[in-house]
Formats: C-alpha cells, sequence, structure tokens
C-alpha cells in the first residue's frame, strides 16, 4: 500500500511534465520521436517529416474523450488507455456507424500513418478500429503496409500485380481498401497479409525486383515485422531488436536514448550489459503479470541522481518490495534477473528446437542499420559524411554516394557483428549465440531435454 501511493504520488506530481501518460497515453511519443529523427516515414526509409505536425501529440489529445481511469487496470493512477468516442466511420462493413476506437497509441500512429508516409489522424483512427474489428495487429500491418508501398514505388510491384490498388505512399484511400481486402480473404489483401517475410520469398520467386534490395528494406527478423523505431544511429537498439527471442518487437530492451542520445552505453562491453539486463528485467514483467510502464514512463525526481538511472532504482525496488509483499517469499533484483534468464534460456533453445536460435537468425535487414538509397543517404548526407571522417577516418570528398554508402554499410555491419559477440558473451552463449551447458547449470536450466539440444553446439 505503501508504494502504491508512492506511484500515485509520482503519477499525480510529475507526469504532466515528464510524459503526459494520464492525457496522452503513449502517443505522446509521436512528436518526441520526430523530432529526435526515430519516426519511421516511408518503410523507415527516412526519421522525420515536415507534415508530422499533423500528428502531433496535441492533435491525439484534442481528440481523446476517455481520459478517465477507465483502461486496463481500473485501480491505475495512469489510466494511460486512451480511446476516441462517436466517431463516424467512412469505410468498410461498419462504414456510416458512429464506434468507439480504442487509442491510437504511439505504435498506432506511426504504423498507420508516418511508416506508409500518411499523416492524416482519421485515417490512423479508423485504420486502427479496422485493426482491431478484424484481429489484426496494427504494427505487423503498418510494417508490412511501408513495404508493399515502397516495392510498389519502385516498380517491384505494379497495378497489375496489385489488383489495381495504387499501393504508393501517402495513398490513404487504397491503403484503407488493402486492410478491407484482407479482412475479406481477396486481392492483393490477402497477399500482403501473407507478412514481410513471405512477401519477400514470393516476389524472389516471381523475379519481381533485386533480391538484395528486397532483404535490405524488408523489414523483419525471425518472421516478425518490426515496431515502430529507426534504430540507424542506435547500435543497442538495433540488438535490441534483432536479437529478440520472438522477432523485433520493442517490449524487451528500448535503447534508443540510452545509447544515441544520451551516450550512457558508449562501448561494446556497455551496450551487452544493456541488453542482457533490460530483456531480462523486462521479461520479468510478464512472467508476474505487472506492467512495466510505471517503472520507467514517469520517474521520481531524485532519479537523475542515481548510480544507475537508466534502470530507475527506486522503482526496481518498488517491483522487489511488492512482490515480496504479495507472495512472502525472499527476494532482490538479483533473483528477479536469474527467474527471467531461467525463462529467457529456455525460449532460446525452444527456438534452437524449431529450427532457429542461433547466431544466422540475429542478423537484420540493413535498413535497420543504415541508408539502403541513395535518395536515404543524401537526405542526411552531412551526418553520414561527417561520420565518414570522424568515425570511420575516411574521407568523403570527391567521392559519389554510391562509394560513401559502401563505406558506411561495411563499418556499420562490422559493428553489428561485434556487438553480438559482445552480447552472446554476456549472456552465457556460445559465438553461434547457443547457451552454454555450464550457463545452464548455473541456473539450474541443466534439464535433459534442453542439454540434448544444446551439446552439439557447444564450442
Amino acid at each position: 500500500m505503501e508504494r502504491g501511493q508512492r506511484f500515485n504520488r509520482e503519477m499525480r506530481e510529475l507526469d504532466d511534465k515528464q510524459a503526459e501518460m494520464r492525457t496522452k497515453g503513449t502517443a505522446h511519443l509521436t512528436n518526441i520521436m520526430n523530432d529526435y529523427d526515430l519516426l519511421p516515414v516511408n518503410n523507415f526509409k527516412f526519421g522525420s517529416h515536415p507534415d508530422a505536425y499533423k500528428i502531433h501529440s496535441e492533435v491525439y489529445k484534442a481528440r481523446f474523450t476517455q481520459g478517465i481511469p477507465d483502461g486496463c487496470w481500473i485501480g491505475c493512477n495512469m489510466a494511460c488507455a486512451k480511446g476516441v468516442d462517436n466517431y463516424l466511420l467512412r469505410t468498410g462493413p461498419y462504414a456510416n456507424n458512429k464506434v468507439i476506437v480504442d487509442g491510437p497509441e504511439y505504435e498506432t500512429a506511426s504504423s498507420l500513418g508516418s511508416i506508409a508516409g500518411i499523416f492524416n489522424p482519421d485515417f490512423t483512427i479508423e485504420a486502427n478500429f479496422y485493426c482491431d474489428t478484424y484481429g489484426i495487429c496494427t504494427i505487423t500491418w503498418g510494417t508490412i503496409l511501408g513495404f508493399v508501398m515502397e516495392c510498389y514505388e519502385n516498380g517491384i510491384l505494379n497495378e497489375e500485380r496489385t489488383g489495381g490498388l495504387k499501393l504508393n505512399f501517402g495513398n490513404a484511400d487504397d491503403a484503407m481498401e488493402l486492410l478491407h481486402q484482407l479482412a475479406r480473404g481477396e486481392g492483393f489483401g490477402k497477399t500482403a497479409g501473407m507478412g514481410v517475410r513471405k512477401l519477400k520469398e514470393m516476389f524472389i520467386a516471381n523475379g519481381w525486383g533485386d533480391p538484395k534490395f528486397l532483404q535490405d528494406i524488408g523489414m523483419e527478423n525471425k518472421g516478425l515485422e518490426y515496431s515502430q523505431y529507426v534504430s540507424k544511429e542506435s547500435l543497442a537498439q538495433q540488438g535490441g531488436y534483432a536479437l529478440t527471442n520472438k522477432g523485433p518487437q520493442h517490449d524487451e530492451a528500448w535503447l534508443i536514448f540510452m545509447d544515441m542520445v544520451n551516450n550512457q552505453i558508449p562501448t561494446f562491453e556497455d551496450k551487452a550489459e544493456a541488453l542482457h539486463y533490460f530483456p531480462m528485467f523486462r521479461t520479468w514483467f510478464g512472467l508476474v503479470g505487472l506492467c512495466k510502464l510505471p517503472w520507467n514512463d514517469v520517474e521520481p525526481e531524485s532519479n537523475q541522481d542515481a548510480d544507475e538511472p537508466a534502470k530507475v532504482p527506486e522503482h526496481v525496488d518498488n517491483y522487489v518490495t511488492i512482490y515480496k509483499a504479495v507472495t512472502g517469499k525472499d527476494f532482490d533484483k538479483e533473483e528477479m534477473i536469474r527467474q527471467s534468464e531461467r525463462v529467457y534460456n529456455f525460449q532460446r533453445i525452444f527456438n534452437l528446437r524449431r529450427g532457429y536460435g542461433t547466431r544466422q537468425f540475429d542478423a537484420q535487414p540493413y535498413r535497420a542499420a543504415g541508408p539502403v538509397t541513395i535518395e536515404e543517404y543524401e537526405s542526411r548526407a552531412e551526418r553520414y559524411d561527417k561520420q565518414l571522417k570522424e568515425i570511420i577516418g575516411w574521407d568523403p570528398e570527391g567521392k559519389s554516394t554510391e562509394e560513401k554508402m559502401a563505406k558506411h554499410r561495411e563499418h556499420r555491419e562490422l559493428q553489428y557483428e561485434k556487438l553480438l559477440d559482445a552480447v552472446y558473451k554476456r549472456r552465457g552463449w556460445t559465438k553461434n549465440g547457443v547457451p552454454k551447458l555450464e550457463h545452464l547449470k548455473s541456473l539450474g536450466m541443466d534439464l535433459p531435454e534442453l542439454i540434448e539440444l544444446v551439446e552439439p553446439y557447444q564450442e
């Protein structure tokens, strides 16, 4: 009860200054991501856009009517779940009906918006309603949409192949029709619903487009589509996406600000430590059925003076205290991580059993790491040229854009491989990304079924 009172006070006194979760939910991130060049635009090609003001968090705040503590848990003072009442639908089977729409959250504002080059909150709200109604993940669908739109703009797709749909960036009408087609199991919508990985395979098999280009721009890993943050300038976030067990989602390790903005984890060892701790810590929330948002979205006033502010240690202690109070068991922050390590390593070995779970499956599409196209490079030429000089030690003067892109790619891909080495070492895995026997023993997870699977992969 004491920790609950402390949390409620923080929300009441600090949220409006820090995160605005009570009034905007996660939609407060939209303009922040645009300001830091992290908002996915046109299939992650760019990180910001001049029209982003049209989907500014204040735009959504003005539309939200569910501004009361009635979200996922009625007793929560954060009440970050939002909604839009009496929304008049324009398309689909419920056209001309007024409905309640859940959200949108930040991820949806991006995935059903900027990633498709669409900066229209009405499109986002209506597409959000229909994704919920049809049972479709907004993140997955948005990343699929960005991929097929870039393919359309590059001639890999055309109206003949899409059944007459013009899927250029910004075309909200045909993007909405594609969603309805998917729900009906018809036309190119049904094809798009296969997901980015199978679409790449299909396009390559049909001889549509350059296979290397398709692999570079197809934003998926382990068959799951990327969530909505541009990771090009954050090596740690690249690992936070592609090193996940279930694919590139943001609930394991959201490290962009630690890494790119605040420069809190400059070395490979620092990044590896973060990519060990945060996935394990965040796994624990799911294991015990707790929300992670009260941990890091609003912080205590004293957090900046803590030894490890990125971990919000006072809030970590909240979870330890609550766990002990509810269960009556001895527990500390170290055991919290070990509980998750047992589960996380089991998941990794489960992937191995399914034919995944090794280094090759932690590879990322190059768009997650750097500029794929000339347009992409030249949109940030000053930044990239400066990096060539100051970080890579290579003079770009007089070089073509293609030469500069190639040099960047060589460097960035090597950096990622070094990151994999460092993370695997910290996690107690082999260089091929498989848990070591001695690590499993130290966790009490040296079960016969697991040993049988990992033994052939020991170094």
